[in-house]
C-alpha cells in the first residue's frame, strides 16, 4: 500500500511574503559571505492552487524550501523508512531535476527528466546517507513554453509502526476570531481530517468562539468532529490537560496534537505531524516550529533544549534565530540542514501519543510557563523522545512585541521552573539554578521593577510551601498575580494622548552595535557595577526631583539593566509601543525586596533535597488524570 508522508502545497493564502516558504522563483546570489535576493521573479498568479503552479518559459522554479523539502535526516533518523518515492506530475515541456544536501547544506544533483506533454515522473529515492542532517528536493524548469506542476507527493511503499488518528486539543481565551479560522482551515482541508478523530475545543475565556461571526457554519461543516467544552480559566496547561483528559477516553485516537488559540495553522503540517508519528520506530512527540504572525517569513521556534545548568529553557543556535526566510532561503542557510535534537517543543503545536500520556501522566497544574518543557522532558526520560519536525509549522504571535517577564506572568516564570528544576534537574541543589534566579531579582531591582520582584517573591515562597499548591492556586494564581499590580504604579502604560510625558533631561539614545560589543559589564567590571549599584539604592534616597518628574527617557530597546540603574527615575516605552511606564526608584521597597530574595534564595537552597523529594513524590498524583477530573468537576 502506498503512503504519502508529504504532498507538495502551495499557500492557502495570497501573501507574496508566503512565497518563500513554499516555492522559490528567485536569483540569489552572494555579497559579503551573505546570500541576498537579487531579483524578484515570484507572481502570485503562477499559483494555480494548493497543489499547481505555473513554470514560466525559460524560468526555474526550486521548490527546495521549508514546506515542500523532504526532512530526509529526520526520516532516516527517527524512522525505519529507507525508500522514498518521488512522484511529480507536469504538464508542458520541462527539465525535473531532483536534489540532495547532507548536514553541512552542500547540495548534490541525484537524478534528472526531460519531460513533455501531461507526464507522471517518479523517483527511487534511498534514505541511507543523512545521519547529520540533509533534505531532499526537485527543481522544474520549464522550456520554451510554459509548463505547469501538477502535483507531487513524496511516498513510500512500507507500513507505519502503528495507525491511530489524532485529535485535536485547542485551548483558547478570549481568542474566538482566530478559533474560528483555524477551524475553517481545518475543514477545507480533507486530507488532513482524515487523519483527524476529535477536535476538542476548550473555551476558558468570556469572548466565547460559540458566539463568533462564521463558528455555525464552520461547526456544521466539521459535525460531531468538533466538541466545544466550556470550563473557567485554568491557563493553558488547564486547557490542554482537558483536551489530554478527553482525548484518553477515545479509544480511535493515538494521539492527541496540542494547538495554540492564536495562530494560523498550515493544515499539510497537521497531517505531516500524524503520519510521522505513525511511522516513528518508536512512539514519540511531533512537534511544529513556529513563524511570526506577525512577519510571516520569520522563523522563530526551531529546536528547543532545557539547559541542564542553569535549568533553562533555549533554541539551539539561539544566536541564529529569527531567521527570515524573506532573506536567506533554504538553500542558502547551511545550519537549517543539519539534524537538531530537541528536548521540547512549544505547545504552540506538539502531537502527543496517547501511550505517552497513560504512562507519564498529564500536564503539570502549572496554569501557564514551563508545563510544555517540563511535560516532553518527563516524557522522554520514559523513553517517549520529542522532534522538532522541519515542514512541520503554524505561524503564532511572536514575542517581539512583548516582555511577560515584567508582568503577572512573571509569577509563572519563577515558580514552574523552579519546579521543573526540582522535578528534573540533577545538578546538586539545582546547579546554577537559584543563583541566576536571584540574579534576575538583581536586575529587576536595579531598574526599579518592583512589581516583577514582588511576584517572584510569592512564587518562591509558593514553592516552598511544598506541591500542593499547585492545584490549591490554578485557578486563583493569575487573578491574584494581576490584582498585586495596583500597588505599583511602574505597571501603569501611560496612553493618554492629551498628556505628553517628558523627563528632566531628555531622552538616552545608544548607538546599535552588535551583540557582543554591548557594554554591559562582565567580569570584575560587573562584580563591581553590581555591588556599586546595590549600596547606592540602599544608602541613598532619590531626588526628590526625579521623584516627581521622570529624570531621563528610554526606547525600550535601550533600557537595559546596566543603564537604568544610574538614575533615580525613568520613562520607558512598553514593548508593544503603545505606551510609556514611568519606573521611580523606592528606597524603602527596595530594601525590603533586596533581603526577602536573599532569604527566600537561601531557604530554597538549604531545603533543595527536601522540596525535591516532596516534588517528586507528589509528581503522580499532580500530573494524574484521576485528580485532573477531579479538578474540571470541581471548577464546573
Amino acid at each position: 500500500m502506498t503512503h504519502v508522508l508529504q504532498n507538495v502545497v502551495f499557500p492557502l493564502d495570497r501573501d507574496p511574503d508566503l512565497l518563500p516558504l513554499y516555492a522559490d522563483p528567485e536569483t540569489w546570489s552572494v555579497i559579503d559571505e551573505e546570500p541576498v535576493r537579487v531579483s524578484n521573479r515570484a507572481h502570485l498568479g503562477n499559483i494555480l492552487g494548493r497543489n499547481r503552479a505555473r513554470i514560466v518559459a525559460g524560468r526555474r522554479v526550486s521548490l527546495g524550501t521549508y514546506f515542500n523539502a523532504f526532512p530526509a535526516s529526520y526520516w532516516q533518523h527517527w524512522t525505519s523508512v529507507r525508500q522514498v518515492r518521488l512522484t511529480v506530475r507536469t504538464s508542458g515541456p520541462a527539465t525535473i531535476l531532483v536534489y540532495r544536501s547532507n548536514g553541512a547544506g552542500v547540495r548534490q544533483r541525484v537524478d534528472d527528466r526531460e519531460v513533455s506533454g501531461t507526464a507522471t515522473t517518479s523517483f527511487d529515492l534511498a534514505l541511507t546517507e543523512y545521519s547529520d542532517g540533509g533534505w531532499l528536493w526537485f527543481d522544474v524548469v520549464a522550456d520554451d513554453k510554459h509548463a505547469v506542476l501538477e502535483g507531487a507527493e513524496w511516498t513510500t511503499e512500507q507500513e507505519p509502526a502503528r495507525m491511530g488518528k489524532a485529535s485535536l486539543g485547542i485551548t483558547t481565551y478570549n481568542k474566538p476570531d482566530y478559533c474560528v479560522e483555524t477551524l475553517q482551515a481545518l475543514a477545507d482541508a480533507p486530507d488532513a481530517l482524515d487523519l483527524v478523530d476529535r477536535i476538542f475545543l476548550v473555551d476558558q475565556g468570556t469572548q466565547l468562539v460559540a458566539d463568533q461571526d462564521g463558528f455555525d457554519d464552520v461547526a456544521g461543516r466539521l459535525g460531531e468532529t468538533l466538541s466545544v467544552i466550556r470550563q473557567p480559566n485554568l491557563g493553558g496547561s488547564g486547557g490542554f490537560a482537558r483536551s489530554m483528559h478527553e482525548t484518553l477516553q477515545r479509544p480511535e485516537s493515538d494521539f492527541v496534537q496540542l494547538l495554540d488559540d492564536d495562530v494560523r495553522l498550515e493544515p499539510e503540517s497537521l497531517r505531516r505531524s500524524i503520519v510521522f508519528a505513525r511511522f516513528a520506530t518508536n512512539p514519540m512527540l511531533v512537534g511544529g516550529h513556529m513563524f511570526d504572525l506577525l512577519d510571516r517569513p520569520k522563523l522563530h521556534g526551531w529546536a528547543e533544549v532545557v539547559d541542564e545548568d542553569p535549568f533553562m529553557w533555549r533554541n539551539l543556535y539561539q544566536e541564529k534565530l529569527p531567521h527570515d526566510f524573506g532573506v536567506a532561503n533554504l538553500r542558502q542557510s547551511p545550519l537549517l540542514h543539519m539534524r537538531m535534537d530537541a528536548d521540547y517543543n512549544g505547545w504552540w503545536m506538539c502531537l502527543i501519543p496517547v501511550a505517552a500520556i497513560r504512562e507519564v501522566g498529564l500536564s503539570l497544574p502549572a496554569f501557564i510557563k514551563w508545563d510544555d518543557a517540563e511535560f516532553c522532558l518527563r516524557a522522554g526520560e520514559a523513553g517517549f523522545p520529542t522532534v522538532s519536525l522541519p515542514g512541520v509549522a503554524l505561524w503564532h504571535v511572536s514575542w517581539v512585541n512583548k516582555d511577560d517577564t515584567i508582568d503577572w506572568q512573571a509569577y509563572f516564570h519563577a515558580r514552574n521552573r523552579i519546579v521543573a528544576g526540582l522535578l528534573h534537574s540533577n545538578a546538586p541543589r539545582g546547579g546554577r539554578l537559584l543563583s541566576h534566579s536571584r540574579r534576575v531579582d538583581l536586575k529587576h531591582l536595579m531598574m526599579m521593577q518592583y512589581y516583577p520582584t514582588a511576584l517572584r517573591a510569592r512564587a518562591l515562597r509558593d514553592v516552598l510551601s511544598g506541591p500542593s499548591h499547585m492545584r490549591g492556586n490554578l485557578a486563583t494564581a493569575m487573578p491574584a498575580a494581576r490584582a498585586l499590580a495596583a500597588e505599583f504604579p511602574e505597571t501603569v502604560v501611560h496612553r493618554d494622548p492629551s498628556v505628553v510625558l517628558h523627563s528632566r533631561k531628555g531622552r538616552r539614545v545608544y548607538k546599535r552595535r552588535k551583540q557582543h560589543e554591548y557594554d554591559s559589564p562582565t567580569g570584575i567590571r560587573l562584580r563591581w557595577f553590581t555591588a556599586s549599584t546595590l549600596l547606592k539604592h540602599w544608602l541613598h534616597e532619590p531626588d526628590p526631583a526625579n521623584v516627581s518628574q521622570p529624570e531621563v527617557e528610554f526606547g525600550k530597546d535601550d533600557a537595559h539593566w546596566w543603564r537604568l540603574p544610574a538614575f533615580d527615575s525613568a520613562l520607558v516605552s512598553s514593548a508593544d509601543g503603545s505606551g510609556k511606564n514611568v519606573y521611580t526608584r523606592d528606597r524603602a521597597k527596595f530594601r525590603r525586596m533586596l533581603l526577602d530574595s536573599v532569604r527566600l534564595h537561601r531557604q530554597l537552597k538549604r531545603r533543595w533535597p527536601q522540596l525535591q523529594k516532596e516534588y517528586r513524590e507528589a509528581l503522580p498524583d499532580l500530573v494524574s488524570d484521576a485528580a485532573w477530573q477531579h479538578t474540571f468537576e470541581e471548577q464546573s
